[in-house]
């Protein structure tokens, strides 16, 4: 079962899901990326046996309304908030893609209130290609932000044509839902452009995912998905030695399928463990 929750940041409110709320063992922070919401988490949760928090970051899901200052120190201190609202003096952090960059962040930042951190196709740097726009190098993702669509079949249809999501299933068809907002024909994806563009530049280029990276200690987890965000071979990470951490690559498993997929949410939620 999931409570959802509000919590106070500056602008406004984050929202935040908990799984599990009556469960033993130690907390779980899980931070999404950079078009998603909490809902990527909904796999690895099931299978979570402690507590699992979930915000939607500003500028997603339903944090959608909540303005910048965007980037990843700035997530961080919201995630920062999320723990002090709900009493958690320290959790153990994960962050898949851009969240993995947040993870770092926090972790390096705010040491104290994290107690292991556990990065998942995301956190280490990357390199933009020059002169790529935005829908170049994200896809479908980021051209939907644009789009608008007359019914959530139409919306669900345009998500199976992804590549990456071949294996359709009722929680990526939960998180694909969760993600529309306005009414019928003119439904949109919940998602600020603003936002997207922001931390897409601050990931790349930023001086505090840099930092924060370069701090990690070498033993940190890195759970590497096989194939990229298009389910091309070679991922978002084509040579694990470069991440410069302790690097498990998840067979057949890609970009968005490490935590939706069977085997991926299974890897995820062991690392955790």
């Amino acid at each position: 079962m999931t409570r959802m929750s509000r919590v106070p940041v500056p602008g406004g409110e984050l929202a935040v899901a908990t799984w599990g709320v009556a469960a033993a063992g130690p907390p779980v922070l899980a931070i999404h990326g950079i078009t998603a919401s909490h809902l990527a988490w909904g796999p690895v949760a099931a299978l979570h046996p402690g507590p699992l928090v979930a915000p939607d970051l500003r500028g997603r899901g339903g944090s959608g309304d909540l303005p910048g200052p965007y980037g990843m120190a700035a997530h961080a201190a919201d995630c920062v908030a999320v723990l002090d609202a709900l009493g958690i003096e320290r959790a153990t952090v994960v962050g898949h893609s851009m969240g993995g960059f947040v993870a770092a962040v926090l972790a390096h930042r705010h040491p104290s209130r994290v107690g292991r951190l556990v990065l998942v196709d995301g956190g280490a740097p990357l390199a933009a290609p020059a002169d790529a726009d935005l829908e170049t190098l994200l896809g479908p993702a980021v051209r939907r932000l644009d789009m608008r669509f007359a019914s959530r079949a139409e919306y669900r249809d345009f998500w199976r044509q992804h590549p990456a999501f071949a294996d359709w299933s009722p929680a990526v068809e939960s998180y694909v839902d969760y993600d529309l907002t306005g009414t019928e024909p003119e439904l949109r994806s919940r998602v600020s452009r603003d936002a997207v563009r922001a931390d897409f530049v601050d990931l790349h280029t930023g001086a505090a995912p840099r930092a924060a990276h370069a701090a990690l200690p070498p033993g940190t987890p890195f759970l590497r998905a096989e194939r990229g965000m298009f389910d091309e071979p070679g991922g978002l990470y084509p040579d694990p030695a470069a991440v410069g951490l302790t690097v498990t690559t998840v067979p057949g498993t890609n970009h968005y399928s490490i935590l939706f997929g069977d085997d991926g949410a299974k890897a995820v939620a062991a690392a955790l463990s």
